[in-house]
C-alpha cells in the first residue's frame, strides 16, 4: 500500500462510525431506491456495496485507491437508501465522512482545488461577494452580452451540457430577498438585537399565528430571490411575523456535501448564533437541500467541546421547517384567486418533482401535493419515479455529468408521460435541472419548471401584491 493509500486508510478507520458500517444487514434493499445503482447494476454503485467498500478499507482488505474514490464521487448523496433501510443505516454520515477523509488525506488535482477554493470558501460564506456575482449575472444578462454570446457563437467553446444550462439559467435581479421587499413597499421594521446584530422584521397579515426566521440561504437570494419574496409574502399572508437576520449565512450543505467539514460546522454555529438571537418559533427554508442539512444542524455539531452550541444546535434543528410544512400544518389557510375554478376542461396539468433532501431527509412528501392539488383549476398529474434525483444533487451535474444526464434524460421521459404544462420543485438545485431537462428534450415552448412558492403565489390571495 502507497503512503497516501495508508494515510487514507487510517484517516478512515478514525472517521467512520462503526457502528453504522456494522449496523448494514447486506439486505440489499437500498438497492431498489439507488438511482446509481438502477443506472449501472453494479454493487459497488449501491450503498450496500459503498459500506462494503467503506469496511473494507477499515478492515484492511482493500486500499483506498482510484476505484474506491470514484464509486465515493459516483454517489448522488440523495439518501433515498434511508428511508428503503430496515435497519435504519445512517447512510449519509458515512458517506460525508468517508468525503471528508478523502479531501483530507487525497488532494484533489490542481483545477479541482482551486474550484473548490473559490466558491467553498471564497465565495458562498460571504454575502458581499454573493451580492456581486448576482449583479455581475444580472449585468451579463440586462446588458446584451449574454444574446452577444449566445448569436456570436462564443457559447460553442463551452462543452454542451455547459450551453444547456445556460440557456437554463432564470433572470437575475441583482438584488436580495430584503432589497426587493423594501423596493416594492411592503410593510416592514427593522430591530436589533441584544448583541447589536440587525434584523428585517415584517408583519402578519391579520392576527399572528407565529414567528418564522426566514433562511434566505446564499444561491436562492442569488439566482431566486423573487422566490425568496414570494416565499416571504405567502408566510405573512399565512399568518406568520417574519424575522430575517442579517447575520446569517451560507447553510454548509455544499461544503459537507465535499467533506468540508470544518468549513460546515464553521457555517453552522453562526447560523446557530444568528437565529437564536431572533426569538422565533420556527425556522422556514425554501430549498431541500439547504434544509436538510439545516435540520441536522445537531447532529453535525453534537461533538462540539461548547455544551452550549452544541445544545442550541438541537433547538435550532427542532425549529426548522419547509415552507409547505408551515403553510400547510401551521398556518392560516390560503384563499385560493378562482375559487370557482376547477373543471377539468379547464384545469393546469401540474407534475411535481420530489427534492431527494427534501423528502428523504426532512421527510416531507405530502404537504407540497396537498397545496396543489388544494387549488381550483389545478391538475396535480403524479410522476413515475417522482422520488428519484433528478441528477442535480448541489454541484454534481457539473462533476459527474454523463450520470447526471442520463437520470435527466430518463426523468423528462416520465415528465412527457404526465402530459404536465408545469413541473414544480422544491429545491434551486432541481429547479435549475428540470429547466435543463426541459431544454434537452425541445420542451422549452409547451413546458416550464417552478418553484412551489412562485406557483403558490399566483394562485392564493395576498395583500401584498407585485407589479
Amino acid at each position: 500500500m502507497n503512503s497516501t493509500h495508508e494515510k487514507l486508510a487510517q484517516s478512515l478507520k478514525l472517521t467512520l462510525d462503526e457502528d453504522q458500517l456494522t449496523n448494514c444487514m447486506r439486505c440489499g434493499f437500498c438497492q431498489t431506491a439507488c438511482p446509481t445503482f438502477i443506472e449501472t447494476g453494479l454493487e459497488a454503485a449501491s450503498p450496500r456495496g459503498r459500506i462494503a467498500l467503506m469496511k473494507a478499507v477499515v478492515d484492511g482488505l482493500m486500499e483506498p485507491d482510484e476505484s474506491f474514490r470514484s464509486q465515493m464521487d459516483l454517489c448522488l448523496g440523495c439518501r433515498a437508501c434511508e428511508p428503503a433501510c430496515p435497519s435504519d443505516v445512517k447512510y449519509g454520515q458515512l458517506i460525508e465522512q468517508t468525503r471528508a477523509a478523502i479531501a483530507a488525506e487525497k488532494p484533489y488535482s490542481m483545477p479541482v482545488r482551486i474550484v473548490r477554493k473559490t466558491f467553498l470558501q471564497g465565495v458562498f460564506p460571504h454575502r458581499r461577494r454573493l451580492k456581486l456575482i448576482g449583479k455581475t449575472l444580472s449585468f451579463y444578462q440586462k446588458s446584451g452580452l449574454q444574446k452577444f454570446a449566445r448569436n456570436s457563437g462564443a457559447m460553442k467553446l463551452f462543452p454542451d451540457h455547459l450551453q444547456q444550462l445556460e440557456q437554463a439559467l432564470p433572470d437575475v435581479s441583482g438584488d436580495g430577498l430584503e432589497e426587493l421587499w423594501s423596493k416594492a413597499g411592503f410593510p416592514y421594521r427593522r430591530e436589533t438585537t441584544g448583541s447589536g446584530s440587525g434584523l428585517m422584521v415584517i408583519p402578519a397579515a391579520g392576527d399572528t399565528v407565529g414567528r418564522v426566521g426566514m433562511f434566505r440561504g446564499c444561491i436562492m437570494d442569488v439566482m431566486f430571490a423573487p422566490t425568496n419574496v414570494n416565499t416571504v409574502r405567502l408566510l405573512r399572508q399565512a399568518g406568520f411575523e417574519i424575522v430575517i437576520p442579517e447575520e446569517q449565512v451560507c447553510c454548509g450543505a455544499l461544503h459537507a456535501h465535499a467533506g468540508e467539514m470544518g468549513d460546515a460546522k464553521q457555517l453552522a454555529g453562526r447560523n446557530i448564533w444568528a437565529f437564536g438571537e431572533a426569538n422565533v418559533d420556527y425556522i422556514a427554508s425554501n430549498a431541500g437541500g439547504c434544509g436538510a442539512l439545516l435540520k441536522e444542524y445537531d447532529h453535525l455539531m453534537h461533538a462540539e467541546p461548547d455544551e452550549r452550541l452544541s445544545q442550541a444546535a438541537v433547538r435550532f434543528a427542532d425549529q426548522v421547517k419547509d415552507i409547505s410544512e408551515l403553510l400547510h400544518n401551521l398556518g392560516r389557510p390560503l384563499e385560493p384567486i378562482h375559487a370557482e375554478a376547477g373543471k377539468d376542461d379547464a384545469a393546469v396539468a401540474v407534475t411535481y418533482q420530489d427534492s431527494c433532501h427534501l423528502l428523504n431527509v426532512m421527510r416531507v412528501q405530502e404537504e407540497p401535493r396537498q397545496l396543489m392539488s388544494q387549488l381550483p383549476g389545478v391538475q396535480l398529474c403524479e410522476l413515475q419515479g417522482a422520488e428519484v434525483c433528478c441528477g442535480s444533487a448541489g454541484i454534481y451535474n457539473l462533476t459527474q455529468t454523463e450520470m447526471s444526464t442520463t437520470l435527466l434524460d430518463h426523468k423528462m421521459e416520465h415528465v412527457e408521460a404526465t402530459g404536465a404544462k408545469v413541473i414544480v420543485t422544491s429545491n434551486p438545485g432541481c429547479l435549475l435541472q428540470m429547466k435543463w431537462g426541459i431544454e434537452r428534450a425541445g420542451l422549452q415552448n409547451g413546458v416550464e419548471a417552478v418553484h412551489l412558492a412562485d406557483f403558490l403565489a399566483k394562485q392564493v390571495r395576498m395583500e401584498d401584491q407585485l407589479d
